[in-house]
């Protein structure tokens, strides 16, 4: 007997074309008001367009959706709306994460820096070609902060309610800022502890990833303070676990799927969880070998292969994998504590 797979949560209800329709709708819109300011502005609109449109997993406003229901809201077009103001907050951090870290490329393309620097040369302008993508991307990257907040406002919810979520939406935006700058001063102080890597990987991504957006969308259906409660205690060590991985994939992810360079986070020199508890159990002389490695921005293959091999063996990689089990366990126990919607609850699980 064959079993279905199951549809993911992010396919349940249509949710997918549902929030790209919505991105699609207000993306016009925008590409619209900037071309009828300046034709110059026509490349910033197929830019964000195209980094909006053509990637994502649709994640964060997956989560605020399901948290939305779980909590007894009543579907519609105006919440799906609402929620996908959070892919321009991602967007936003995307795209200043890569300048930060001179990424080449996002999701298999240049990254937006790389794209306005060779934009820069093709022309022939006037100036430095890269700083010229340094510029484009922090305003672009500004600008995608902006839309979020317009579209938060702009999707046909009564003022009151998106009132509700305003608290909640401010302090996510503002707490994945301040954990980039927790990241930035990190690897600048060379801070190797594993209480600071948890610190970073809670600010910078998880709590923004799945915490802050189920607690928005409780705070759209108005739910009480018991389903806030079980939704923290779901959402963060779920939100850790998935930075986690994301680590993971970052120093032994298969270039193809996850559309970065093969260790890439090593030659960022990011002090990961991975990476502290590597230097945390490994002897004198690996530590110096991987410190040695680590943030050297054109480390060769067979460097990568070698900081690889003292991560594996220092038991590091083991204990992430471990340690994502438990924080994914612990998450499905919160579920068990609330009365959730059935299907919002099946989604999550």
């Amino acid at each position: 007997m064959t079993h279905a797979a199951p549809v993911s949560p992010v396919d349940r209800a249509g949710l997918r074309q549902r929030i790209d329709k919505a991105l699609t709708e207000f993306l016009a819109g925008q590409r619209g008001w900037l071309t009828a300011v300046d034709d110059g502005l026509l490349p910033v609109a197929e830019a964000i367009e195209a980094f909006v449109l053509g990637g994502g997993k649709r994640l964060r406003p997956a989560f605020g959706y399901w948290g939305y229901r779980g909590a007894g809201g009543v579907d519609s077009d105006q919440v799906v709306a609402t929620l996908a103001a959070l892919e321009f907050v991602q967007a936003s951090a995307l795209i200043h994460d890569d300048l930060m870290d001179r990424s080449d490329t996002r999701r298999g393309e240049p990254a937006m820096h790389r794209r306005f620097a060779a934009r820069h040369r093709t022309a022939g302008w006037g100036g430095d070609a890269d700083s010229f993508g340094d510029a484009a991307a922090i305003l672009l990257g500004d600008l995608c902060l902006v839309w979020s907040d317009e579209l938060l406002h702009s999707s046909g919810l009564p003022p009151a309610t998106v009132a509700r979520a305003r608290p909640v939406f401010d302090e996510m935006r503002t707490e994945v800022t301040v954990g980039q700058y927790l990241d930035v001063l990190t690897q600048a102080t060379g801070d190797t502890s594993l209480d600071r890597a948890a610190k970073v990987a809670r600010y910078k991504s998880a709590k923004y990833t799945v915490e802050r957006p189920l607690l928005l969308g409780a705070a759209l259906a108005g739910a009480p303070p018991e389903v806030h409660a079980a939704y923290s205690a779901y959402g963060l060590p779920l939100g850790e676990a998935f930075q986690l991985r994301d680590d993971v994939l970052g120093v032994f992810g298969d270039p193809e799927r996850t559309g970065k360079p093969a260790g890439d986070d090593l030659r960022e020199g990011k002090r990961t969880y991975l990476v502290a508890a590597a230097l945390e159990a490994l002897d004198p002389a690996g530590r110096e070998a991987l410190l040695a490695g680590l943030g050297v921005p054109d480390l060769d293959a067979a460097g990568v292969d070698r900081l690889r091999e003292l991560i594996t063996t220092s038991g590091a990689l083991d204990r992430a994998e471990r340690h994502i089990t438990a924080l994914t366990e612990s998450a499905l126990a919160a579920l068990t504590a609330v009365d959730l919607d059935t299907e919002a609850r099946q989604a999550l699980v």
